[in-house]
């Protein structure tokens, strides 16, 4: 789910972290070794877990049919994370294609808004969503096996 140039990204800022603290930055006291050591671990982690997170955010953007462009900028823009908070509370469910016109419709859908495919089972009196292994509807309590719904939604035959 998280892309090759994340990855490599990831590694990459933590190793460049690593030679920042290590290297680059002068070290006359010795015996602050193991802060320097807390210090370089903790931001590498910190900057390499980030890549990793706007990799999947561009990779999750593309599957639920929104804007890449707009969430990366946001995730890129807003400080400390912000952005990527803001797109886990406000993304879109995750799109399925109809089986029969192959529509993209949000997965929540019992019947396909283009061809009227039924995608989940539903009650035959009330059109609630019901559970494939129900035998009665939890809502109106109609008896499902009375519905002839198509095979592939059921989960037994009597």
């Amino acid at each position: 789910m998280i892309p090759q140039w994340s990855i490599v990204l990831a590694i990459v800022l933590f190793v460049a972290m690593q030679y920042v603290f290590h290297v680059v930055m002068p070290h006359h006291k010795h015996e602050l070794l193991p802060l320097r050591l807390m210090m370089s671990y903790a931001w590498g982690t910190l900057l390499a877990s980030y890549a990793l997170l706007l990799g999947y955010v561009s990779r999750d953007v593309k599957r639920r049919g929104m804007s890449a462009g707009l969430w990366m900028l946001m995730c890129v823009v807003l400080p400390g994370g912000i952005g990527a908070v803001v797109y886990f509370l406000l993304r879109q469910p995750v799109l399925s294609k109809c089986p029969n016109c192959a529509t993209s419709i949000a997965a929540t859908y019992h019947y396909c808004p283009q061809c009227q495919f039924q995608m989940a089972p539903v009650c035959g009196t009330c059109h609630r969503g019901v559970k494939i292994t129900d035998v009665y509807c939890t809502q109106c309590g109609h008896d499902l096996a009375q519905d002839g719904a198509p095979a592939r939604l059921r989960s037994y035959s009597d």
